[in-house]
């Protein structure tokens, strides 16, 4: 049996990253919009109601409509957009936090994909509040470096554009200095925290790949626990997890001449998450692809838990 897709906002980057995977695969059929319809309310409307899953890849606004527009009981969503993440009537599409995680997005008729920096800050702190080891109060901070395509067309046209004054893109830039970041919801509701992080997210020039880095104070913890035994901690809680890779303690083989890349996990589904440190100062580091584990390949990988097939179908290449 195929299953038929539509993708709601296919022109969109994450849209058509969803397009290329899904286009490799037989067991499905896409659904396409005329492109001169793409605004067309009633035909949206046919293709929703027909699709057995819907992508929705779209600015949050026009995320609620679409969902407005499904009339039936059968048709299930996967929402790309910040639009519903903190809503407690979707599932929270990162399925390898918990076995409730991952059993809910099946169950669920709509689920919400999280946002990319969400994802490497959740992927580290998640599992250290749930397991006691970090207070719901604790101090955190969070900071990110990520290629430009996180931004959208528009921002990847500004990076792109050779009459564009390219001296003032070439070094990395940090934005959302009103520290009220769009993904900061998401990371407090998921994480159970108190106080909502103090997030600083970096831009750099470079289109895809990002790092997320959570600086750890074993001083301020319940229980004192240094680096390495922090690594052995999510070795084991990560271990039956195919997409998250935890890496060796402090190993050099992690590192590039003591320096580590934001591009590895590019055009995979993979999240690698990070120890370094000692027993005194910790930093978590999880390493993604902003438009795979962090968009289309979350998305995606949410699809096939949903219908009940290989959770790597179509991810793993």
């Amino acid at each position: 049996m195929k299953h038929k897709i539509f993708v709601d906002g296919q022109e969109g980057t994450t849209g058509l990253k969803i397009n290329e995977r899904l286009n490799l695969r037989d067991d499905v059929i896409i659904l396409k919009i005329d492109p001169q319809k793409r605004k067309d309310t009633s035909e949206r409307k046919r293709l929703l109601n027909e699709a057995d899953i819907v992508f929705l890849c779209l600015p949050d606004a026009a995320a609620r409509e679409s969902v407005s527009l499904v009339e039936n009981d059968r048709t299930r969503i996967i929402d790309a957009s910040t639009a519903h993440r903190t809503d407690d009537r979707w599932a929270y599409g990162l399925a390898e936090l918990s076995a409730e995680h991952r059993k809910r997005i099946k169950s669920s008729m709509r689920v919400s994909v999280p946002g990319c920096f969400a994802t490497g800050f959740n992927a580290a702190v998640y599992p250290l509040v749930k397991e006691g080891i970090i207070p719901s109060d604790y101090p955190l901070t969070c900071h990110s470096v990520s290629g430009y395509s996180g931004g959208g067309k528009k921002l990847i046209e500004q990076y792109e554009d050779i009459t564009e004054n390219s001296e003032r893109l070439k070094s990395p830039r940090f934005y959302s200095l009103g520290l009220t970041h769009k993904h900061l919801p998401e990371m407090q509701k998921v994480c159970s925290l108190d106080f909502a992080p103090l997030f600083t997210p970096i831009v750099s020039c470079f289109y895809q790949g990002m790092s997320v880095a959570v600086p750890i104070m074993p001083r301020l913890l319940p229980k004192r626990l240094g680096a390495a035994e922090l690594q052995e901690f999510f070795s084991d809680y990560y271990k039956n997890e195919h997409f998250i890779r935890v890496m060796p303690y402090n190993a050099e083989s992690n590192l590039d001449n003591g320096y580590l890349g934001a591009e590895e996990c590019n055009g995979t589904n993979y999240l690698h998450l990070f120890v370094f440190g000692n027993d005194d100062r910790i930093l978590l580091l999880s390493r993604l692809d902003n438009l795979g584990k962090g968009a289309s390949g979350a998305a995606v990988q949410n699809m096939n838990i949903m219908l009940g097939i290989d959770e790597k179908k179509g991810l793993d290449f």
